[in-house]
C-alpha cells in the first residue's frame, strides 16, 4: 500500500506539516485584516468627526456648518448626529436608505454616547445598537465616534460620526475567502511537488531493495544505479561495495567448503559432526558406511532411522561434561572401529562434537592372525605327521599282526598324505593367486546352464542331509566370460560349506541376478550362521567355523574362502558376507561381463 511505503510516509509527511503552517497562517492573517479594517474605520471616522468638530465650532453659521457635515458624511458613506442649542439633534436630511440611522434615543440613553455632550468627553463605542434601516428597526454592529464641541454661549454639544460594521465584516469575509483559496491552491501545489520530490528521493531506495532481494537470493552481480552525489549516491556507492564484498565472501566460503568436502569425501577414516542436540549435521562415505552396517546390525531401516549408537551417545555425554577429547572402540558386524570425538566451542560453552572414526579392522585381523598362525599351521600339519608317524611306527614295529590291519593302517597313512598333499596344493594355489601368477582361461560362458549344472552336482547331498536347494536365476540374453572351471570351483566350496553348516530341514539357494556391468550370485542359507566377531576371518587363511576343528568328513583346510576370494578379485569382482549369528549366511560374489585376459 502507498501509505506503507516511504513515499506515502514522506508525501504526508509534507503535506501536513505545509496544511498546518498554512492554517495557522490563514488564521493569523484573518485575524490581521479584522483588525486593520476596523483599526481603519476607527481612525478615518475619529478624522472625519474632528474635522467636523473643528468646522462647526469655527463657522460662524450653523445651517451652512450642518449643510457641510451633511455633504462630507455622505460623500464619505457615513451617518452622523449633532447636539445642540440645548439638547436639540440634527442628522442628515437624505441619508441613503441602506445605510444605518440611528434614533436619537439610543444618544439619550446610552449613558457613555451621552457623556460627550453631558461631560465632554471623547467616545469611540462598537457594540450592537438599534437602527432604522430601509423604513424598518433592526439591530446593527456599529462604530460610533464622538467629540464635544464648545459652544459660543458656553454651552457643550457634541458630533457624532457612525458607520455599519457590515461592510468591514464582509471585507473581512472576502479576504479570510482570499487567502484559504490561497491556502488550498498551495497545499494542491504542494501535494504535487511533495509527490514528485517523494518519489524522487526514494526512487533509488526502491532500487536498493529490489538489488537486495537479488542479493538474498544470491545474484551478487546486481548493482544500484548511482543517480545522484548526496547521501543516498553514497549509500548506493556503499550498497554495491556490499554486493561485491558479499560475492567474494561467499565465493570464498563455497570454495573453502567444496574444499571441506573433497577433503572428507577422500580421507579414508569416517567423519561425523554432531551439534548439541546429538543430531547428525555432516558425514563422509566412511562414515556412512558405518552407519548403515550398525543399523543393518541392529535391524534398522537405513532410509529412516539417524540415530548414533550407544555407545557414542554416552561418548558424546562424556565430552560433553568433561570438555575434552574422548575415544572408544566399536565391534559392528565383526569390524572394529576407534572413534576419536573431539568438543567443538560456541565461544564459551560446548555447541557440538566431531568424531574420527578409524577402521581398525586389518590391524586387528593382523594382531589376531599373529596369534592364531603358529597355532592354525602347527594344528593342521601336526596332526596328519604325527599320525603317520604313529602308525608307521605300529607297522616297524610289528603291532599289526593281521593282513587286514596293516592295510587298513596304510590306508589311513595313504589318506593322511593326501590331506596333506591337498592342503600344500591350496596353499600353492592361494599363493599364485595372490601373487597373480596363476593365468585364468576365459571363456564364454552360458550362466543359466553353468549354474544349473554345478548346482545340480549337491543334490545327491542336500537329498542325503534333508536340505532344499534351489537356485532362482534371471534372464540373460548374452553370455559372460569367465574361467568356468575357477567359477566352479568358487561355488562348489560356497555351497558344499552352506550345506554342510545348515541344518536338517533347512534350506540353501542360489539367486543369479543380471547388473548393468556383471553378474551377481548369492548364497543364501539358513544354518548356524557366522559369529559377529569371525565376519572380519572368515577370508582368511585356515578360518574354520568349528572352533574345536573337528576332522572327518565335514572338516577342511580352511582355505577354500580364502582361494574363493582371490580367484573372484582375480576375474575383476568382488566377494562379500552377511550373516547373523543362528540365522543363516549370505555369500556374495558379482562378475563383471567383460575382463581382460
Amino acid at each position: 500500500m502507498l501509505w506503507r511505503s516511504v513515499v506515502g510516509k514522506l508525501w504526508a509527511t509534507i503535506i501536513l506539516l505545509v496544511a498546518v503552517v498554512l492554517f495557522m497562517l490563514s488564521i493569523l492573517l484573518t485575524q490581521f485584516f479584522s483588525n486593520f479594517y476596523e483599526k481603519q474605520a476607527r481612525d478615518q471616522l475619529t478624522h472625519i468627526t474632528e474635522k467636523i468638530n473643528d468646522m462647526i465650532k469655527n463657522y460662524g453659521n450653523r445651517d451652512e456648518a450642518l449643510r457641510i457635515t451633511w455633504e462630507i458624511v455622505d460623500a464619505s458613506s457615513l451617518n452622523a448626529m449633532v447636539v445642540m442649542d440645548n439638547g436639540n439633534f440634527y442628522s442628515p436630511p437624505s441619508s441613503k436608505k441602506n445605510e444605518p440611522n440611528l434614533p436619537k434615543s439610543v444618544f439619550l440613553k446610552n449613558k457613555t454616547l451621552a457623556s460627550v455632550y453631558k461631560k465632554g468627553k471623547k467616545v469611540i463605542e462598537q457594540g450592537d445598537f438599534p437602527v432604522i434601516q430601509n423604513g424598518k428597526e433592526i439591530h446593527n454592529h456599529v462604530l460610533i465616534v464622538g467629540l464635544p464641541i464648545k459652544q459660543s454661549n458656553g454651552e457643550t454639544g457634541a458630533v457624532y460620526v457612525y458607520q455599519s460594521l457590515q461592510n468591514i465584516k464582509e471585507s473581512t469575509t472576502h479576504t479570510t475567502l482570499f487567502i484559504f483559496l490561497a491556502a488550498g491552491i498551495a497545499i494542491i501545489l504542494t501535494t504535487i511537488f511533495a509527490f514528485f520530490l517523494s518519489t524522487r528521493v526514494t526512487a533509488p531506495l526502491r532500487k536498493m531493495r529490489e538489488a537486495a532481494f537479488h542479493i538474498a537470493k544470491g545474484e551478487f552481480d546486481m548493482k544500484v544505479p548511482m543517480l545522484t552525489h548526496d547521501e543516498i549516491g553514497e549509500l548506493a556507492m556503499a550498497f554495491n561495495r556490499m554486493g561485491r564484498q558479499l560475492k567474494t565472501f561467499i565465493t570464498a566460503l563455497n570454495q573453502e567448503k567444496e574444499q571441506l568436502s573433497g577433503i572428507l569425501s577422500s580421507m579414508a577414516d569416517g567423519v561425523i559432526t554432531i551439534d548439541r542436540k546429538m543430531d547428525i549435521l555432516v558425514t563422509n562415505p566412511p562414515a556412512q558406511q558405518f552407519l548403515q552396517t550398525w543399523k543393518y546390525e541392529h535391524g534398522a531401516e537405513i532410509e529412516g532411522s539417524d540415530g548414533l549408537p550407544a555407545e557414542m551417545n554416552e561418548l558424546f555425554e562424556r565430552v560433553v561434561t568433561l570438555e575434552k577429547e574422548q575415544f572408544l572402540e566399536i565391534a559392528i558386524q565383526g569390524r572394529y572401529w576407534v572413534v576419536v570425538m573431539t568438543p567443538l566451542y560456541n565461544k564459551q560453552f560446548v555447541r557440538g562434537a566431531v568424531a574420527v572414526l578409524r577402521d581398525m579392522t586389518k590391524e586387528r585381523q593382523m594382531d589376531k592372525l599373529r596369534d592364531d598362525f603358529i597355532a592354525n599351521v602347527s594344528h593342521e600339519l601336526r596332526t596328519p605327521i604325527a599320525m603317520l608317524q604313529g602308525y608307521s611306527e605300529a607297522i616297524v614295529d610289528d603291532i599289526a599282526e593281521s593282513e587286514e590291519e596293516k592295510k587298513e593302517i596304510a590306508q589311513i597313512i595313504y589318506d593322511e598324505s593326501l590331506r596333506m598333499g591337498r592342503l600344500v596344493n591350496e596353499l600353492l594355489d592361494l599363493a599364485r593367486l595372490e601373487s597373480g601368477q596363476m593365468k585364468l582361461h576365459l571363456d564364454h560362458v552360458s550362466i543359466g546352464t553353468f549354474i544349473e549344472r554345478v548346482v545340480r552336482k549337491f543334490y545327491g547331498l542336500a537329498k542325503d542331509k534333508e536340505i532344499a536347494l534351489s537356485y532362482e536365476i534371471s534372464e540373460f540374453e548374452d553370455q559372460i566370460m569367465i574361467d568356468p572351471d575357477r567359477i566352479e570351483q568358487v561355488l562348489t566350496n560356497l555351497i558344499d560349506n552352506a550345506i554342510r553348516h545348515t541344518p536338517n530341514n533347512g534350506f540353501v539357494k542360489v539367486f543369479v541376478r543380471s547388473e548393468e556391468n556383471g553378474v551377481k550370485i548369492d548364497v543364501q542359507d539358513n544354518g548356524s550362521g557366522i559369529p559377529g566377531e569371525d565376519l572380519p576371518f572368515v577370508f582368511e587363511r585356515f578360518y574354520k567355523a568349528d572352533k574345536a576343528r573337528t576332522r572327518g568328513k565335514k572338516g577342511g583346510t580352511g582355505l577354500g574362502l580364502a582361494i574363493a576370494k582371490n580367484i573372484v578379485e582375480a576375474h575383476g569382482g568382488q566377494i562379500t558376507v552377511h550373516s547373523k549369528w543362528t540365522e543363516g549366511t549370505t555369500f556374495s560374489f558379482f562378475l563383471p561381463r567383460n575382463i581382460e585376459e
